[in-house]
């Protein structure tokens, strides 16, 4: 009598969910196409998990243990009378990089893909499926669903600056998870700056000794950096996830605190910015840092290194007085300082060609002659359109993170006392969802667009929970927005919704949009 009560009370759970089954698939990013299958499929510990091509094996571990850490379910890989099962395949169909593809049934789920990356997409997409339910018994229903998925950008990316403010390894692995949880693909990060270096060097040690003390807020503060170790750390954990990492070293502005630990190879600065350039007239300032990108190379298995670019005239007017910038102008018929840069920048894009290694750059170099396919170039000032245009004639190709609705380090709400404005506008999660490429570049060079990426500046961010505040929807509207062919805000909300609890169980920080004052912001 017991067990008749008990497959009574299965069957009216599983009818209830049917019921109350979403519109849409409870996905973030959305789905390109999705149909919905009237069925439940009952995630258990007798659920097995096979692997059809090994291939995959990776993503199927990945997979295992997500489950587990989630929802504390034991998934088998060995299949068992009438249980059910998650199948991971091969479809060698799909050929869009990252394409899946998933179909459900009451026994069975499939996830299908034709490479790792498209594997990997399908089981995040699984996995938020059955991160929005509770278990009950040991055991979580799912909605079913057939979906066909592809990402609309192969670039879908996020940069935190860690030379203002240094966050650790434990959180970046954080903000690593929830990217992947998002389809976030691209790890931009920003390791050399004004404030501090915070990348361990072998054959120049002080940088990290002596160019890490410090922050934006307190210039004494003990050393903070990154060994090579924790960085072969932090890659790897980013690859499990599919996510590509990409240092940035700042040059030939940004650099006070390397000019700190080798004043050798400063090129000065100015008043408000001083020792804030490498020394473009110095022979050997080419070759140590030449030195260090190689051992950066070494870290970094993307093939690309961002060298900044950005802001130098802020602090580059000691050259005009330097001699061996006279002489190197004299030499290369150099007519004014912008030439010196883009010199500067010229000849270390040669040291990271000859490393075979991608140049990236902010939109300040968008006028730099270098080869195309080799030169990515990172739109971020929104009110110099002209520099993206010069980007796109020059057939560069481009990553839009325009500072308005893609700086996260912006207020992103009117009520916001803390962080940034731009003439009073600020980076609103609608904003951010609503983003839209044409309104930028026209249908014949957006063939140039690798995607978007938002970036989070850490002048106003001290503090982990100020950190997750300002990320927190927001990331989940980036996703969005650089990956579904199709939007809308009020069906993205509702999808937003339960996922607003997962933040809340992961103990994060977050904004919280439909109730803006529920949770106070955080002051730094």
């Amino acid at each position: 009598m017991k067990s008749i009560k008990i497959i009574i009370t299965g069957l009216l759970l599983i009818v209830a969910n049917i019921k109350a089954r979403p519109q849409q698939p409870q996905i973030i990013p959305l789905p390109q196409q999705y149909t919905a299958v009237p069925q439940t499929f009952v995630l258990s510990k007798n659920t097995a998990l096979v692997v059809e091509d090994k291939l995959f094996s990776e993503e199927s571990f990945f997979l295992q243990k997500e489950i587990l850490s989630r929802k504390a379910i034991p998934v088998s890989r060995k299949p068992a009378p009438g249980a059910t099962t998650i199948r991971l395949r091969k479809n060698n169909k799909q050929v869009q990089q990252g394409a899946y593809s998933i179909s459900m049934s009451a026994s069975e789920v499939v996830i299908s893909a034709a490479e790792e990356e498209g594997i990997f997409n399908g089981i995040i997409s699984f996995l938020q499926l059955v991160s929005v339910n509770e278990a009950r018994n040991g055991s979580i229903l799912v909605n079913c669903w057939n979906i066909g998925d592809f990402p609309k950008y192969a670039w879908r990316g996020l940069m935190i600056d860690e030379s203002r403010h240094f966050f650790g390894i434990e959180k970046i692995k954080s903000v690593l998870d929830w990217m992947a949880f998002y389809k976030l693909n691209r790890f931009h990060w920003h390791l050399t700056d004004e404030p501090a270096w915070r990348i361990e060097i072998k054959k120049y040690p002080m940088l990290a000794l002596v160019g890490g003390i410090g922050s934006h807020t307190d210039s004494a503060t003990v050393a903070k950096f990154y060994t090579q170790q924790q960085i072969k750390e932090v890659v790897a954990y980013a690859a499990e996830r599919k996510i590509v990492v990409i240092p940035e070293i700042d040059m030939p502005g940004h650099a006070r605190a390397a000019n700190r630990a080798y004043p050798q190879f400063s090129g000065g600065g100015s008043e408000k910015y001083p020792d804030f350039t490498f020394d473009p007239g110095n022979p050997q300032t080419y070759q140590y840092l030449t030195d260090i990108l190689r051992e950066v190379d070494v870290l970094f298995p993307a093939k690309m290194i961002h060298l900044g670019g950005d802001e130098v005239s802020f602090g580059n007017e000691k050259w005009s007085s330097n001699a061996g910038v006279k002489k190197l102008m004299s030499q290369h018929r150099l007519k004014n300082l912008k030439d010196v840069e883009q010199y500067f920048m010229q000849r270390m894009a040669d040291s990271l060609f000859r490393m075979n290694s991608k140049f990236l750059a902010w939109d300040e170099m968008a006028n730099v002659k270098l080869p195309s396919d080799k030169t990515i170039i990172f739109w971020w000032r929104h009110d110099q359109k002209k520099d993206l245009q010069a980007a796109l004639d020059n057939n560069y190709s481009v990553v839009l993170c325009p500072r308005i609705p893609f700086y996260f380090d912006f207020v992103q709400d009117s009520t916001h006392a803390v962080g940034r404005k731009w003439k009073n506008t600020y980076a609103a999660l609608k904003d951010v969802y609503a983003f839209d490429l044409n309104e930028y570049v026209d249908k014949k060079q957006q063939q140039h667009v690798l995607g978007i990426q938002a970036n989070v500046w850490t002048e106003t961010i001290i503090s982990n929970e100020r950190l997750e505040y300002m990320m927190y929807p927001r990331i989940s509207a980036l996703a969005e927005a650089g990956w579904s062919a199709t939007k809308d805000y009020d069906s993205f909300l509702k999808r937003l919704a339960p996922h607003l609890s997962l933040f809340q169980k992961s103990r994060i920080y977050y904004f919280d949009v439909f109730s803006p004052g529920r949770l106070s912001e955080p002051r730094m």
